[in-house]
C-alpha cells in the first residue's frame, strides 16, 4: 500500500510559515518521500500500517490549510502514468557540433 499526502497550506504570516515548515519536517521525518511540491508519498506494508500512518498525519495536521490523503494499493501506484511537456536540452545532439579540424 501507498499513503500519499498533498496538501496546500496558506503562507501569508509567518506564523503559517512556520507551520508549514513544522509539517513538512514531520512529513520528511516520518519517512514520506516528495514527488511534486505538496505531495509526498510513502510506502506502507498492511493497510493498518497505512490507516496509523493517516493517524499521525491528522495528529500533526497545522491550524490553517487543506490536507489530504490518499491510501492506495502498490498496483494502482505502479499504473501512474507520468505525463512530461516538451523537455529542452541545453546540448546540441545533431551532427552541429562535429568540429573537423
Amino acid at each position: 500500500m501507498r499513503v500519499i499526502v498533498m496538501f496546500d497550506l496558506p503562507v501569508v504570516t509567518l506564523a503559517d510559515k512556520k507551520e508549514y515548515l513544522r509539517f513538512r519536517k514531520y512529513l520528511i521525518k516520518s519517512g514520506y518521500l516528495m514527488m511534486q511540491e505538496s505531495i509526498y508519498c510513502k510506502l506502507a506494508t498492511n493497510s493498518n500500517t497505512a490507516d496509523a500512518l493517516i493517524r499521525n498525519v491528522k495528529k500533526n495536521k497545522p491550524f490553517r490549510g487543506v490536507v489530504q490523503a490518499l491510501k492506495i494499493t502498490e498496483k494502482q501506484y505502479a499504473n501512474m502514468e507520468f505525463i512530461v511537456g516538451e523537455s529542452k536540452s541545453d546540448v546540441i545532439d545533431s551532427d552541429e557540433r562535429l568540429i573537423i579540424l
